[in-house]
This record gives C-alpha cells, structure tokens and sequence, in this order.
C-alpha cells in the first residue's frame, strides 16, 4: 500500500510538471531562431499536427506537442494557409491566433499614376516579388478586361494604380486580378457620380510634355469626341481610358489635366493629329527600342502608337491612369485651346491658334536658355529736342 501511493504521488508530481511544461511552453515567449527573423510557409489543408511540426523546426515555438493540443482546444478555428514571418519572441498561444486569423506576411507595393505594365514589372522583379517576365505575360492577357473593354489588346491602362499588400511571392495572375478589380470598383465609382474634374484654371497653367500641332482628318477621333462624357459602352470606354491615360503622361497636375484632355478632344474634333510624344515613347518601349529621349527619326518611326504619323487616338492605353485623368477624360474643359507646350516649370503654356503658340514656343526657348519668358521691352525713344525760338529785341532809339 505505501508503495502504491508513492507511486501514485509520483505519477501525480510527473503528471503536474509535464502540465506545467505544456503551460510555460504555449504561454512564455521563445525564440529559436536567427535574430534577422524566420519564415514560415503553412500549406494549404495542413493538419495541426504538420504546422506545429514545422513550427517547432523553424525555431518559433518551444514544444511542438503543446502547440498541437492548444491548437485542439479550439477546434473551430482552422490554421490559415500561407507565409508568416517572426522577428521576435512570441509565446505559442500568440502564433496559434496570428496563423489562425491569417496575418500573413505582407509588403506594401505601390503603382505610381502613369507607369506602364513594363514600368510595374520592373518594379516588382527590383523588390523581388516576381520575374519581370511573369508580370508582362499576366498582363498581356486581356482576358480579365473582356467584359469592359472587349477590343482591349493588352491590361494596360487598366492596372490601377494604388499601393497593394503583397506576399513575398504573389502569382502574377492573381496580382494582375488584384488590380483589375480594383479598376473597375473606381470606374464604377467615378461614373456613377458623374462628377466632372477639377474645374479648369483660367489662362495659362504649366508639365513637361511635348507641344501638339498639325492637322488630318479622323473618323475615330469623331466617335470619341461625341461620346467623352457617356461611356456607354465597351468601345467608348476603351476610347475613354486610352485618352486618360495620354493625359497621364503629358502633366502631373491634376488642375491641368481637364485642359489637356480638352486640347486632345479639340484636336479629334477637327481632325488633327494628336502628336503626342508619351504615345511615341511607348511604340517604342514595346520593341524594346527607347533609348532614353526622343530625336527626330523616332517621330517617324512606324508604329500605330506613333500619334505624329497616324490619326486619331493609338490602339490602346499607354500607362495607367488615375482617378484624375479618368475624370478628364470623362469631363474635359469646355474650351477652344489646340496646342500646349511645356513651361519648364511643371506646367504648360496652352493657346488656341497656331501663332499663340509659336509665341508659346520662343517662350519655352527662352527659359530653357536661363531668359525671362518674355523678352524685355525697348528702352523708351529719347525725348524729341526742343525747338528754340528767336528773339526780337527792340533797341532805343537815339
């Protein structure tokens, strides 16, 4: 009998420490890895069994089993898939909640107004999300896009530009739905409050861009300018977002750009040719063929993105605008201007007639050369001399 109790004390004293081991092991911090942080990559349907596993290999929790079983207390909560990252101490029962409410690792990536799909492409393979390459070829598929824009060739234009929470890892397909939704939750929210852009600034306003000119006629440019405001359907949306996306590129101020989309609506109106050097550059990013600034021979270069060669708007977007330019886009300023040219400062000199902007011209020279804009007056003409009279003096007689 007495050593039957001792053995039962015994057995209880084991029982209690292992129960306390258990209790310190989910409930006191550990660290069981390197200072610069740990990855951790739960697989989609692992058991609690397998994440507490890896859990344990990868040094961020001090006893698999007591993971496993807090993990049982909670049977309704399933441990979410993904990459989870631990930089720091963190208790058993902290890592549990965190797996279980999917606070996975994230890096926030950000598209800027205006880049291109090549531009966003870059900038993921430079952060190490993707390959360049998986991007171009996720966006070269429009398929995403169909229902908008069904003449849509490319994604282009309809990558939304905003700052996204990315995995170490994303799929390019699923960032390239990412960012497509996106796009079409703000379409849908700025043409359904139909609210025009800023209002147009009176006078001159002032980005670096290049100067329009020069006439053809264009039955597309027609179609477009009758339907700016509606976006009625698939075809004119297309329009819409191409020319939102030429107004991206010419200015990066948005009190400028209802203007801009007005001096491209006017010059479609009549039948002008866009000569828009962003569209230039873009033919020739596509053929890999840009070589940092334009030359003369590249406004000639055969390409149906060349706006100096070919009427009307080019064949598709060539960037990715924002919520600015779209409404610009939508609503331009109700004026008769036909040419802008870049003040140097950020902005444009805008006129409505051929000699207005000429002179526009000389101005931007000018200040390229360090000059006021305007030249300085003439000194005033000397003043005339005056004209002296002669006098009749009358002597005394004598």
């Amino acid at each position: 009998m007495k050593y039957l109790l001792i053995l039962i004390l015994v057995v209880a004293l084991a029982a209690g420490g292992y129960a306390a081991w258990m209790w310190y092991s989910i409930t006191q911090p550990y660290q069981g890895f390197g200072k610069e942080g740990v990855f951790v990559d739960v697989p989609h349907g692992a058991s609690s069994r397998y994440v507490a596993f890896l859990l344990k290999h990868n040094g961020v929790v001090r006893s698999k089993l007591a993971f496993e079983l807090y993990a049982r207390r909670h049977p309704k909560r399933t441990l979410q898939a993904g990459e989870y990252f631990f930089d720091r101490p963190v208790t058993g029962r902290d890592v549990f909640w965190k797996i279980a409410n999917g606070q996975i690792f994230e890096q926030a990536f950000t598209v800027r107004e205006g880049e291109t799909m090549f531009d966003i492409a870059h900038d993921l393979e430079a952060g190490k999300f993707m390959r360049a390459g998986d991007f171009i070829y996720a966006a070269s598929d429009p398929s995403l896009i169909r229902d908008f824009a069904p003449e849509a060739q490319t994604l282009e234009g309809f990558l939304f530009p905003a700052t996204y929470e990315l995995p170490r890892h994303p799929a390019a397909s699923e960032l390239t739905a990412e960012m497509v939704h996106k796009f079409k939750d703000e379409w849908k929210r700025i043409t359904t409050t139909d609210a025009p852009g800023p209002a147009a600034p009176k006078g001159q306003a002032g980005s670096a861009g290049a100067p329009a000119s020069s006439s053809r006629s264009n039955s597309n440019g027609l179609a477009l300018s009758k339907s700016l405001t509606a976006a009625a359907n698939s075809a004119n949306r297309l329009m819409t977002v191409t020319l939102a996306s030429l107004v991206e590129r010419e200015t990066p101020k948005p009190e400028e750009r209802p203007m801009v989309a007005s001096v491209f609506d006017n010059r479609l109106k009549k039948g002008m040719r866009l000569q828009c050097d962003p569209t230039v550059i873009y033919g020739l990013e596509r053929l890999g063929q840009y070589k940092g600034s334009l030359t003369g021979k590249d406004l000639t270069f055969d390409s149906p993105y060349n706006t100096y060669e070919h009427g009307g708007l080019p064949p598709g977007p060539i960037g990715n605008p924002g919520e600015a330019s779209l409404r610009a886009a939508l609503h331009p300023a109700e004026t008769n201007l036909l040419y802008f040219v870049a003040n140097t400062q950020g902005g444009h000199f805008f006129s409505a007639t051929l000699a207005e902007h000429n002179k526009n011209v000389v101005k931007y020279r000018r200040l390229l050369a360090g000059l006021p804009a305007d030249p300085p007056p003439p000194p005033p003409a000397p003043p005339s001399p005056k004209k002296k009279h002669s006098k009749l003096h009358r002597g005394k007689a004598r």
